[in-house]
């Protein structure tokens, strides 16, 4: 009965401390994390320049939440085009006149936006004046 007891209290203990506390993201929030890079472009441009999108979306509001970042480029322009991977398309937004490192946005998406934006048909392109055309492209994907 001892032994019976301590194997319980033993296993309990063992199993109150492999719990870990995690984050719950709401299901409406779809969390988004983007590379971005010259082979991405269309066609593909040479660059040493890189790049990274995060942000949030929620489809119950449309709002989305990004923040920008990159090293290596000096942005001319930088926007949210609508194109499924490997295509081109027009702009949906721009990030703003003045484009710098770690900017932080947000924006109500119209209804054909959202439809858009989680099917997969958005992308992320960042300009410099030596590949006016985009020099960092990613396309917007939820994790």
């Amino acid at each position: 009965m001892k032994n019976t007891f301590f194997s319980l209290l033993t296993l309990a203990i063992f199993g109150l401390s492999s719990c870990t506390k995690t984050e719950v993201t709401p299901v409406n929030v779809k969390t988004i994390n983007v590379t971005l890079s010259g082979a991405n472009e269309v066609p593909a441009v040479t660059t040493t320049a890189t790049g990274m999108l995060m942000g949030s979306y929620n489809t119950t509001t449309k709002v989305l939440v990004y923040s920008l970042m990159f090293s290596g480029i000096t942005p001319t322009a930088a926007h949210f085009h609508k194109g499924a991977a490997g295509a081109t398309g027009g702009v949906e937004f721009n990030f703003g006149t003045s484009i710098t490192n770690n900017m932080t946005g947000t924006t109500t998406l119209t209804d054909a936006q959202a439809a858009d934006l989680t099917a997969g048909n958005w992308y992320v392109n960042v300009h410099s004046a030596a590949k006016p055309g985009g020099e960092l492209r990613g396309q917007v994907v939820f994790k």
